[in-house]
């Protein structure tokens, strides 16, 4: 009804007022569908780039969170992981990404690494794990928060690594932890296994 009104008001041709028309349902359709992807992704809250304080993180190298803010890394299937002690930033980083991914199109899921593992150890449990790894591999972009604050069992290590090797080169992950990579041995209860993931 605005388009028609508008249309009216501004005596628009039948091109123009197509045009408009067509602009007004994309627009409408595209940010329904961004909504849609935000609620699937799960975040446990929006953050963006834009809020994050660079100058708290002075280490942080700004060209390279632009370049990931290109989602060149979830065309190419590749990984980013964000280390750094607690406090620093990581998760707003992660979501930050995981909004610029929604944003762009792609498909989201966000999931801290304890309920990771529920939801993989309950499936495993249940003779599910086939359907709950292929749930986890569709999302183009999966988001992995707090790596490193609680050791995994043989078991879960194992679930873990079974859901890497599916999305390798399938689908971007994006981890966030607090350990350095030379103690996610410690983590995953096994270094072969932790160099293996990474």
């Amino acid at each position: 009804d605005a388009v028609c009104e508008q249309a009216a008001k501004k005596q628009l041709d039948y091109k123009a007022f197509l045009a408009q028309a067509l602009e007004a349902e994309w627009q409408g359709r595209y940010q329904r569908g961004i909504e849609a992807r935000l609620r699937l992704a799960r975040f446990p809250w929006l953050k963006t780039l834009d809020q994050f304080d660079f100058d708290f993180q002075p280490s942080l190298d700004r060209r390279q969170v632009r370049e990931l803010a290109g989602m060149s890394f979830v065309e190419r299937a590749h990984n980013v992981i964000v280390l750094g002690p607690p406090g620093v930033g990581k998760t707003h980083l992660a979501i930050a990404l995981g909004v610029k991914a929604v944003e762009a199109g792609y498909s989201v899921l966000f999931l801290t690494l304890e309920n990771l593992m529920i939801r993989l150890t309950k499936a495993f449990n249940e003779n599910r794990l086939e359907r709950s790894l292929q749930q986890l591999v569709y999302p183009k972009v999966l988001i992995i928060d707090e790596i490193g604050y609680l050791p995994l069992s043989n078991l879960e290590a194992s679930l873990f690594f079974r859901l890497v090797v599916r999305r390798y080169e399938r689908a971007s992950l994006i981890i966030t932890s607090n350990k350095s990579f030379l103690e996610w041995g410690e983590t995953f209860n096994d270094p072969v296994l932790a160099t293996a993931i990474l």
